[in-house]
């Protein structure tokens, strides 16, 4: 396979390419997917000024010629679904129906942003003082700072860029690492759509590039998503200098199983949350609580899963888990399945490196069973696939368990009991909540976030987005 060498996109122009760094296929490590250049403050400095020099234009300009660029890029997102779906397995090790669909995904973001460039609205009030008139209207923020994962690498770049540029706002995409190749292609798609020059920048690179974004003082806002540690750096960065600042920094989703839970339905529950995408999502179900009268059956069905499911190349149809994304990621899988048994838990299913025809970052599913709630494995997110057990007498115990941590993203319950989900539902600490499905997929029109660490500011994606991405100014009129 071809590799390609990538650079900046800062101003309407394509800069800087460069083979300092290196994408690395993780189902072939000897394939490398492109080389590409590490940032500097200096190349951030170049991309803040050409969107802040863009963005009162981007700003003024009506709504519909927003609207119009954004379904532009959503429509070739659409026509390239398939060839980026693979680029995309190639460079993440998601599946190529994985790849395909964040692909489309991605697609679809651009599509409802496009519709709600035209719906940015504000309030008419009467005034409490006769003779004058109250209005409150939505302006963009100005330049907008985005920081992303690797996980996601089309979709979360549009769930952030998509937003900010329909509400008026320009961008400075910082891409993972790992992932730059589907950020390249996102910015390919954007110059060919037509956005103006300095609405759509992207500085490649590594951490110095993220500090340089968080720290200009140009940049009116942040918009994170990454580990808690990261996250904690970039908010109090941005709030010392007063800007507004969105950060979303994962979560250990608790999956509860009650005893009158269908034993297979709760399997493929837990599999489809735990498993899949390579446990490599924030809102996956790594952590199972089970009701004790389901528990000894639960636990042997889901490790019996986790041994027959098929781990190899992303791209090789046969596949149903692919590698982690690095090498670093595949070494923390390891790392935490180590002290999870050093700490007393028992592996009951998977855990080891999968060989294969190709040189990959292969592990089987892994179920850690018997755990306490104080182990790491219950407490520290792992991001791979794998699944701890916690064993509790009753719901009560089980609802107690599942609001422990610093974590509140996702969560989720399998239960025959109406009363019980009802009362999960309003009880649970977290900003999501799933009735007898998996923790993990959320559609692309409704709020995302949670609660207490795995969230700050307000909620991405759908109807919620306008709230970070635009200010609020109160305008009275008199005669």
């Amino acid at each position: 396979m071809t590799n390609r060498i990538l650079s900046h996109y800062i101003g309407g122009e394509f800069t800087g390419a460069s083979d300092a760094l290196e994408s690395i296929n993780p189902s072939d490590t000897s394939d490398i997917v492109a080389r590409f250049p590490d940032g500097t403050a200096a190349d951030v400095g170049a991309a803040v000024a050409a969107a802040k020099a863009a963005q009162p234009a981007w700003a003024n300009a009506s709504p519909e010629v927003r609207s119009d660029l954004l379904e532009k890029v959503a429509s070739a997102l659409f026509a390239r679904a398939a060839e980026l779906g693979e680029l995309l397995a190639r460079e993440e090790g998601k599946l190529r129906a994985e790849g395909m669909g964040e692909v489309l995904r991605a697609a679809r973001i651009f599509r409802y942003f496009s519709g709600e460039a035209l719906r940015r609205h504000g309030l008419t009030l009467e005034s409490t003082r006769p003779g004058l008139d109250v209005a409150t209207h939505r302006e963009a923020l100005g330049v907008v700072g985005l920081i992303t994962p690797w996980n996601f690498p089309i979709a979360i770049p549009a769930w952030k860029a998509a937003p900010a540029m329909a509400f008026g706002n320009t961008v400075v995409l910082k891409p993972a690492n790992v992932t730059p190749t589907m950020a390249y292609a996102l910015a390919e798609i954007i110059h060919e759509a037509g956005v103006p020059a300095g609405v759509f920048n992207m500085v490649l690179g590594r951490g110095d590039v993220g500090r340089a974004i968080v720290d200009h003082e140009d940049v009116a806002a942040i918009s994170f998503t990454g580990s808690q540690q990261v996250g904690g750096a970039v908010g109090l960065a941005a709030m010392k200098r007063g800007a507004k600042v969105q950060m979303e920094m994962g979560g250990k989703n608790p999956l509860v199983i009650l005893n009158d839970a269908d034993l297979d339905k709760a399997v493929a529950i837990a599999a489809d949350g735990g498993f899949f995408q390579t446990g490599q999502r924030c809102t996956a179900s790594s952590r199972v609580i089970v009701e004790d009268g389901i528990h000894d059956a639960f636990v042997a069905a889901l490790a019996e899963k986790a041994k027959s499911l098929k781990v190899g190349p992303a791209l090789d149809p046969a596949t149903q888990v692919g590698p982690a994304a690095s090498e670093q990621q595949l070494e923390q899988n390891f790392r935490y399945v180590a002290i999870a048994c050093d700490e007393g838990g028992r592996l009951a299913g998977g855990g080891e490196a999968v060989k294969g025809e190709t040189n990959g970052y292969f592990m089987q599913p892994t179920v850690i069973a018997d755990t306490n709630p104080d182990m790491r494995i219950n407490n520290e997110e792992v991001f791979g696939p794998v699944v701890s057990t916690i064993r509790v007498k009753n719901y009560d115990e089980a609802l107690e368990q599942a609001n422990r941590g610093n974590f509140g993203l996702s969560s989720g319950i399998v239960t025959s009991s109406l009363a019980k989900a009802r009362h999960f539902r309003r009880n649970v600490k977290a900003g999501m909540v799933m009735i007898n499905l998996p923790t993990a997929g959320v559609d692309y029109h409704v709020p995302f976030g949670g609660t207490r660490g795995s969230s700050y500011g307000a909620r991405e994606q759908g109807f919620a987005a306008v709230e970070f991405y635009t200010t609020v100014k109160t305008v009275y009129t008199g005669d």
